[in-house]
Order: structure tokens, then sequence, then C-alpha cells
């Protein structure tokens, strides 16, 4: 026999399952079809990849934004700020050196 909260905790990641999947294929559909192109299609690829992080972070790691897990969230936004920087920053030097070529 299984307990209510198995049985609760499944639903939730068959949902984000559902939803992580329906967020990848929508933009291969876009591509495929090629029904959009451009700007739009960067656009349309980028929001959808904002939602599908959105999805694992609520239904796979279940981070909210109760106050239990509002740590876990600031550990996980402060380390994406360290990558940005490291990211912005390797191409800000590599800009620069290219320049100067």
């Amino acid at each position: 026999m299984t307990d209510p909260d198995h049985r609760s905790e499944a639903r939730l990641y068959l949902a984000g399952f559902g939803l992580a999947l329906t967020l990848t294929l929508i933009p291969f559909g876009l591509v495929h079809w090629r029904l959009m192109q451009g700007r739009a299609l960067a656009i349309t690829i980028a929001v959808l990849a904002v939602a599908q992080i959105v999805v694992h972070l609520r239904f796979f790691l279940h981070i909210n934004l109760s106050r239990q897990k509002r740590e876990d969230l600031q550990l996980i936004l402060f380390t994406v700020l360290l990558l940005a920087i490291m990211a912005f920053g390797t191409l800000w030097i590599m800009g620069n050196l290219a320049t100067r070529m």
C-alpha cells in the first residue's frame, strides 16, 4: 500500500515532467516547422527556457518562496550571479583582446 504523501509527490513529479516535456517540444516544433523566424523565435525560445527553469526549480528541486526554502533559492541565485559575472567577464576580456590584435 502506498501512503497519500507518496502519491501526491509522484503526481507532482509527473506534472513537472509533462510541463518540462511540453516546454522542450514547443521550441523544437517552432524551429522544425519554421513557424517563427529571427528575433521573435529567439525571444520565444528564451521565454520558454526561463519557464522551464522555473518548472525544474519548483517541481524537481522543490524550491518555492516559503521561508524554509528561501535560503536554497538565495544560494541558487548567488551561484547564477557568479556564473554570469564569470561568463560576461570572459567575453569582455576576449573582446578587448580581439580589438587589440
